[in-house]
């Protein structure tokens, strides 16, 4: 976790990585996505995909949770420091979802985020926003998801 004035374009972050596993897949699908290629092996297996697959939102979401627990992890180590932790957030949203790739049972998915833009919020001066680039990719290096997302940070001259 940064101040918005210690970021730069161009800087990455290895976000996490997640294993997609089969029962989790027909979960996330039952509840949010339920297309026969997420629930059902043989059905799949017949699908343009060949084999059971993750619905490419439960991708989106498994990002969602790691870059949950990176910042988390980063916070509590800013706390055992005694720093002050800078606000993030609201995003603003998510621009250019591409899902590049299917996701099968058993691939391991590494998130990772560059800084594509900075600039400081008319509407709310005491932070800054910041775009992002994250894509991930599976065990194989392929890239299966991409998107750009805007996010509040708080900037250090609001504190």
């Amino acid at each position: 976790m940064k101040f918005f004035e210690d970021i730069r374009v161009g800087d990455v972050a290895m976000t996490g990585s997640h294993t997609f596993k089969a029962e989790e897949i027909k979960s996330f699908a039952r509840r949010y996505d339920p297309q026969l290629f997420h629930l059902d092996e043989d059905a799949a297996a017949r699908s343009h995909f060949g084999a059971l697959c993750a619905s490419g939102w439960h991708t989106a979401a498994a990002w969602m949770r790691v870059m949950i627990d990176q910042q988390r992890e980063l916070q509590d180590d800013m706390i055992a420091r005694g720093e002050k932790i800078p606000m993030r957030g609201p995003a603003l949203g998510l621009r250019d979802l591409k899902w590049l790739r299917p996701v099968y049972v058993g691939e391991t998915i590494t998130y990772t985020s560059v800084v594509t833009e900075l600039r400081v919020s008319n509407s709310r001066p005491g932070f800054g926003l910041l775009t992002i680039l994250t894509t991930g990719v599976n065990q194989d290096g392929a890239a299966v998801i991409s998107f750009y997302s805007t996010t509040f940070n708080e900037r250090r001259s609001a504190s």
